[in-house]
């Protein structure tokens, strides 16, 4: 049996920051400054609202405390180390280079009517899924919910200024489908989705259903999530219909089988009414047969859900490829067959590593893309 450790390596602690903070303690941090408890909510509405980060753009703070509250609370946790662009600049790749020099990477992308960014929630992933770039990489360490949240606030800052060109004008959703397993690092990912939507000045004021959190089926951590009174959309991985062959494709299932993985998403569904999102990447000759299309059908008919075929990506060095197109829209007929929505996700950022898989930062020596702005 596969030995599944999740504990990342043990790390210096990011500095703190305001996006760790509920408003609460912001108000503590500030006072323990010396500074009248009110300013905290200034600092909050800078960032949070106008989405500033430097100290000398905070003009209605006296300029005396402007360096006190940036040092104290807005720390640089990451850093642009460089940007691609693709899909005619309508989705954006970001390799962030952390306060330790961890490099993560996100991805934004420009619809007609949204504008969605990818964040990750680890350095790596120890889930070790062999399609997944991430998760042959291995886990270097978790982040901080402030360094997920900078990914979101940089995003959003990006979207209004019209880094992507023309579209709509604020960021509108937030999927933690990145590098990592976002519920083996809970805390940290609760509390940036606290800080994604609660409203200015605590946090982004995004909409809870414009929010997706991902996982490869930690049933603990699911039973968790559906007790924590949010309207987050959950997603599930699940990659193969059958325990054998999951095994194999998603290592956790060693663990948690699927009918204890899809039990805890139904009784998500049921405590939020939600509907469930179930993530099927399709590889040729692997999981994507009739047979298996009949078994997934059968196990989500009747169900809150959803499904998302998601054309494989391949990674370099990987023997497995994306299916026929034949083969995946036989795939669709049968789950529809059962009355099952189901959907096949727009393959975006292949050009640029950027798409479903394909995260796995490398050196990033040279240049910044000639379409970075």
């Amino acid at each position: 049996m596969t030995t599944l450790v999740f504990d990342p390596p043990r790390r210096g602690k990011p500095p703190r920051h305001l996006a760790d903070l509920d408003v609460a303690e912001r108000r503590a941090a500030v006072a323990a400054l010396g500074l009248p408890p009110y300013r905290a909510d200034q600092l909050s509405r800078h960032y949070f609202g106008s989405l500033r980060r430097r100290a000398e753009q905070m003009t209605d703070l006296p300029a005396d405390v402007r360096d006190a509250l940036a040092d104290g609370l807005l720390p640089p946790l990451v850093e642009a180390e460089r940007s691609l662009d693709c899909d005619n600049g309508a989705t954006r790749k970001t390799v962030w280079r952390l306060y330790d020099g961890t490099l993560v990477e996100s991805v934004l992308m420009r619809y007609p009517d949204r504008t969605t960014v990818c964040v990750s929630s680890q350095a790596g992933c120890g889930m070790a899924c062999p399609f997944c770039a991430t998760g042959q990489a291995g886990l270097t360490r978790n982040l901080s919910t402030a360094e997920i949240v900078e990914q979101v606030v940089a995003a959003a800052r990006d979207v209004a200024t019209g880094v992507l060109g023309d579209g709509p004008p604020r960021l509108g959703n937030v999927v933690f489908m990145g590098m990592g397993e976002p519920l083996a690092n809970y805390d940290a990912v609760l509390g940036a989705v606290r800080r994604i939507v609660d409203p200015s000045p605590a946090g982004l004021g995004l909409a809870q259903r414009h929010v997706t959190v991902s996982t490869v089926g930690l049933v603990p951590a699911i039973e968790r999530l559906s007790g924590e009174g949010l309207q987050v959309t959950l997603a599930v991985s699940l990659h193969a219909p059958d325990d054998e062959l999951r095994d194999t494709l998603v290592p956790v299932n060693t663990r948690w089988k699927v009918a204890e993985v899809l039990d805890a998403a139904w009784r998500y569904a049921d405590v939020t009414g939600r509907r469930v999102s179930i993530e099927y990447a399709l590889i040729r000759d692997v999981n994507d047969q009739a047979d298996r299309a009949h078994a997934l059908g059968a196990l989500l008919r009747g169900r809150l859900t959803h499904v998302n075929l998601i054309p494989l990506n391949p990674t370099t060095g990987s023997p497995w490829t994306a299916s026929d197109p034949r083969d995946e829209r036989a795939f669709v007929r049968i789950l529809r067959s059962y009355g099952v929505s189901t959907t096949v996700r727009d393959t975006r950022g292949r050009e640029i590593d950027a798409a479903c898989g394909q995260l796995a930062t490398r050196a990033t020596t040279g240049p910044i893309s000639a379409n970075e702005p």
